[in-house]
């Protein structure tokens, strides 16, 4: 019991020195708390690894080849050779594959329906990494604009293009054997 008592101790300890550091961050910290998936702890890694000035990164895409969670482009005579991730900082991506992780089982947010819509097409892994990519690039302009996250919505992907949600729609119920009419409503 003694020993539970010194690591809780440290814990605390550690917790409080923490708060006092990240400190001067805490606009940035609470800002990029708006997203759906970042709680504190994974704020605070994001905060310590790209020390919240985003002046150093020229756009949002060179923070997230930085991070490495930008597809590779290895293509040569048309064939793909490979498409794996850069290598980026390891703690950022580990913070960001648990919030995506995470923001993937919410429901009602664009950034789960992109998972779910990504998912379905290329797997969970990669799915993963484009909602991490999807993060950064949010963190970038949150963090230039000095604006809370605005979620688009899970209907962002059928608002885009109701065309293609429409057919998507009718095939899927061609399939199970229905005969589809579409009629214009009044």
């Amino acid at each position: 019991m003694n020993l539970i008592d010194q690591h809780t101790a440290a814990i605390d300890e550690l917790t409080a020195r923490i708060e006092v550091v990240i400190e001067p961050f805490r606009r940035f910290r609470d800002l990029i708390c708006t997203i759906p998936g970042i709680g504190g702890n994974t704020a605070d890694v994001i905060v310590a690894e790209t020390g919240a000035d985003m002046s150093r990164f020229p756009s949002a895409e060179h923070l997230a080849s930085w991070a490495g969670t930008t597809p590779g482009n290895n293509e040569s005579a048309g064939k793909v050779k490979s498409s794996r991730t850069r290598p980026g900082n390891p703690y950022l991506q580990g913070a960001l594959g648990i919030a995506a992780i995470s923001v993937s089982h919410t429901k009602h947010t664009y950034l789960a329906a992109k998972y779910r819509r990504i998912a379905s097409r290329r797997g969970p892994l990669k799915a993963n990494v484009a909602v991490q990519r999807a993060m950064l690039i949010a963190i970038w302009n949150m963090a230039t604009t000095d604006t809370a996250y605005l979620d688009p919505g899970a209907d962002y992907f059928t608002r885009l293009n109701p065309e293609k949600a429409r057919t998507k729609a009718i095939r899927q119920l061609e399939a199970m054997g229905y005969h589809v009419t579409l009629d214009q409503a009044s």
